[in-house]
């Protein structure tokens, strides 16, 4: 059975925290969180767990994610030499852009494609790193790994994905994964 390994993480600190967009590594992961096919169940990593967030990664058959190339995994590489965009990867946003020749959010697909909204964002996250709460980052992150987990099933079982664009429109988009 192929490993898919589904992934998403949160940090510690914002983009202005540590100087800019071009300074991703430097904003430090505050929990990751995984869904592999072949164990058939979640995985929460702290920092102080991250070679074995980095380790899964490297086993899996396929990582998706959305976004992760860009972001998560430059988070990762605060942590290790490895160039993580080796690793067999689907970063769901960069086909989608490639498609559309616009960004989209995980949250438009996830509303128009099957009524559910994210629970939280990026920036509430580390407010709650600030307070100590990484059970509510976990439940956030586990949450956003479940959304990435059937955007990209229903996109292999039914080929398209839907979205609301900057209007509110309900658009279909074709997908190849």
């Amino acid at each position: 059975m192929k490993n898919i390994v589904y992934f998403d993480l949160e940090t510690q600190k914002s983009a202005e925290e540590v100087g800019g967009w071009d300074k991703i590594s430097a904003m430090r992961m505050s929990i990751g969180v995984t869904y592999s096919t072949a164990r058939g169940d979640y995985k929460i990593y702290g920092e102080k767990q991250v070679d074995d967030l980095l380790t899964e990664l490297q086993r899996a058959d396929l990582v998706v994610g959305f976004n992760h190339l860009r972001f998560d995994y430059e988070v990762l590489h605060g942590y290790t030499s490895m160039d993580l965009r080796q690793l067999p990867t689907l970063d769901m946003l960069v086909e989608l852009q490639n498609t559309l020749q616009h960004r989209l959010s995980l949250d438009s697909i996830a509303t128009a494609t099957f009524g559910l909204e994210k629970t939280a964002e990026g920036l509430q996250a580390i407010e709650w790193f600030r307070q100590g709460k990484l059970m509510e980052i976990a439940e956030y992150c586990c949450f956003d790994v479940k959304l990435t987990k059937m955007v990209y099933e229903h996109g292999v079982n039914y080929k398209e994905l839907h979205y609301h664009n900057r209007f509110g429109k309900k658009l279909t988009v074709a997908v190849k994964w």
